[in-house]
């Protein structure tokens, strides 16, 4: 863990992700400063952020595109490390709007970066994806396993660790880390925290809590004619809790100048029909599926190779499926009892 206390600029800090990271950095003695639009998410998170961290955050409402909100978020911060969260990361939409998904995601870094480079920001740990593998094959990947992407969004997700690598080779003492992480569900302990966007999420979990409930009949499983062990796509699911503490740890190897890939995940795949299940064990409550169309841009297994991540930042997975959809479904009841 590191020891030295950092001013950390979070990108999308009010987000699913963000926010656990938010309160990781509080707990490990730095000082997050949010720029977000709230365009998925509301500052009410920063009052649950209060309780778990005893703290207060202090944010600014911007877009990472805008050069000149930017400008001034790190006029006003000594900042001394960014970690960038923000952007759109909807594979299904990113088919039907790939531009809004460059100009953002992409467009959103470039700006980022120039706004660093104008404050002498020299450290920037990347949400990247594991969907940049995209059809690698089966078996866990490690970061020289061949990209791929097969959608927009992953696209825009290597173009950005492309931008990275080359400003890290011209920029005199530039760090960059790319964590690609795998896929992220569950939610805060405490159940102060989970996944609370305000769009209709394409993800799975809350498609899964939906059900779990009674708010929805069933969970529609995109496909099961993949080549996997019971049809459905096989997935690398991943605790929140556990990419935040990545990210915290990551503090210390992004000091280093170079851009650096990692894996975040556990190394086990699930498949969308065993998930379903855990979600029933959590629950108490019967999740019905029905199969549909496969979804444009999907493949059929990602299964992370995470020895890397042990290996240079001392990290590893400590949370099962099974925690993951009870943090989850815990999450979703106090959020149900909150409204």
């Amino acid at each position: 863990m590191t020891t030295t206390p950092r001013t950390v600029l979070v990108t999308g800090g009010a987000g699913y992700i963000g926010s656990h990271v938010v309160v990781d950095l509080i707990a490990s003695g730095h000082v997050p400063v949010v720029i977000d639009d709230f365009s998925n998410s509301d500052p009410s998170v920063f009052d649950r952020i209060r309780e778990l961290a005893d703290a207060d955050v202090e944010w600014v409402r911007g877009d990472i595109t805008d050069a000149a909100a930017l400008h001034d978020v790190f006029e006003s911060h000594d900042i001394d490390a960014v970690l960038h969260f923000a952007g759109r990361k909807a594979v299904g939409e990113s088919c039907e709007k790939p531009e809004l998904y460059f100009d953002v995601n992409v467009g959103g870094t470039a700006a980022l970066l120039a706004a660093m480079n104008d404050h002498g920001v020299r450290e920037m740990i990347f949400s990247s994806s594991c969907s940049v593998y995209g059809e690698a094959g089966g078996g866990p990947l490690t970061e020289e396993s061949p990209t791929g992407p097969t959608n927009p969004y992953a696209w825009s997700k290597l173009t950005c660790e492309t931008m990275l690598e080359q400003v890290a080779q011209r920029r005199e003492g530039f760090g960059a880390v790319s964590l690609r992480y795998f896929n992220p569900i569950g939610a805060h302990p405490s159940a102060l925290l989970g996944e609370d966007g305000r769009e209709n999420s394409p993800n799975i979990m809350p498609r899964l809590l939906e059900v779990a409930s009674g708010d929805r009949d069933h969970l529609t499983v995109l496909g099961d004619d993949y080549p996997t062990r019971d049809g459905s796509c096989i997935r690398d699911y991943l605790h929140v809790i556990d990419v935040a503490r990545a990210h915290v740890q990551a503090l210390d190897l992004v000091s280093e100048p170079g851009h650096r890939v990692i894996n975040l995940g556990t190394g086990v795949g699930t498949t969308v029909f065993e998930l379903a299940r855990a979600m029933s064990e959590a629950s108490g409550n019967e999740v019905a599926t029905v199969v549909g169309d496969r979804r444009p841009g999907d493949v059929s297994e990602l299964v992370a190779d995470p020895s890397l991540a042990r290996r240079v930042l001392g990290w590893s997975a400590e949370y099962d499926v099974a925690d993951m959809c009870a943090d989850a479904w815990r999450h979703h009841l106090a959020r149900a009892r909150r409204s």
